[in-house]
């Protein structure tokens, strides 16, 4: 496995590559869930590339970029052991080498000021300049993403589609435990009661679920989600149920919903969704 540290480094790599490559682009302090995607993306091309950047673009002022936990030895060894190629690190000179300030900026309109961009401005234009830019350095013909982040998945393959880039936007099912607590780095900052207290959203998002296909309806559904999580000590950022497709807002004659919940527990933001097909229950 080749440890590439700067944008010389990769492009040097990368001429020398043959056949498809994919990426896998991450934030480190890895998990189960992004050992899957990595595996995905294995399925999909000759040649795995994993990103691990720390992006201060999309922190907010407030936000947990100084204590954002970076693990970078711990997460190569991960990922030489499922067999990666190579691991690109760039620091924020590599990425933005006139300073943030300076730095042309990627918005996908629309869908980055609803939901999660609503409550974390400017936080998607920081994740869709990040990934266009690892996208034109990488090269690669397919891209791995979560499902966890389902918002950031849409931006993401908007932007793709929008600037006509020839890559192949892949999304993989959460990756959950045994509890159905979605897997996020940010769960390292729960306590051992907090992470057991955590799983109520997965449940929450699954009752939801079960009362839309039962008949009731998409408000009925969310104010009583948003009473299971208040009673159960979160401060909710947003409930929402979605059209699946552009996140717009559910009608009677949408198909193909999504459960979204944002919320706090402790000073931990988190999230999880759940997609929900009515006419298949």
């Amino acid at each position: 496995m080749r440890l590439l540290k700067n944008l010389a480094n990769l492009r040097q790599w990368r001429v020398q590559q043959q056949g498809s490559v994919a990426l896998v682009p991450t934030m480190g302090n890895l998990h189960e869930g992004h050992l899957t995607l990595v595996k995905r993306a294995q399925q999909h091309a000759d040649v795995v590339v994993v990103s691990i950047f720390v992006n201060p673009m999309q922190f907010g002022a407030n936000e947990d970029l100084d204590s954002y936990p970076r693990t970078l030895e711990q997460d190569c060894r991960a990922l030489e052991a499922l067999g990666v190629n190579a691991v690109f690190t760039p620091q924020v000179e590599d990425m933005y080498p006139r300073g943030m300030d300076q730095q042309t900026r990627i918005e996908v309109p629309g869908i980055s000021d609803i939901l999660c961009g609503a409550n974390r401005p400017g936080h998607f234009v920081g994740v869709a300049t990040v990934v266009c830019k690892l996208f034109n350095m990488v090269q690669p013909q397919f891209a791995v993403f979560g499902e966890k982040d389902f918002q950031q998945l849409q931006v993401i393959r908007l932007m793709t589609q929008d600037l006509s880039l020839p890559i192949d936007i892949i999304g993989e099912p959460t990756a959950r435990a045994e509890t159905g607590l979605a897997l996020s780095s940010r769960n390292g900052y729960l306590s051992e009661s907090q992470r057991e207290q955590a799983a109520v959203i997965y449940r929450t998002l699954a009752g939801i679920a079960e009362k839309i296909n039962a008949g009731t309806s998409v408000e009925a559904a969310r104010q009583w989600a948003v009473t299971e999580l208040e009673t159960a000590g979160f401060a909710i950022d947003y409930v929402e149920i979605r059209n699946a497709n552009d996140l717009q807002p559910a009608s009677a004659t949408s198909g193909r919903l999504v459960a979204l919940i944002a919320a706090k527990l402790g000073s931990t933001r988190l999230i999880d969704n759940l997609v929900i097909n009515k006419d298949h229950p």
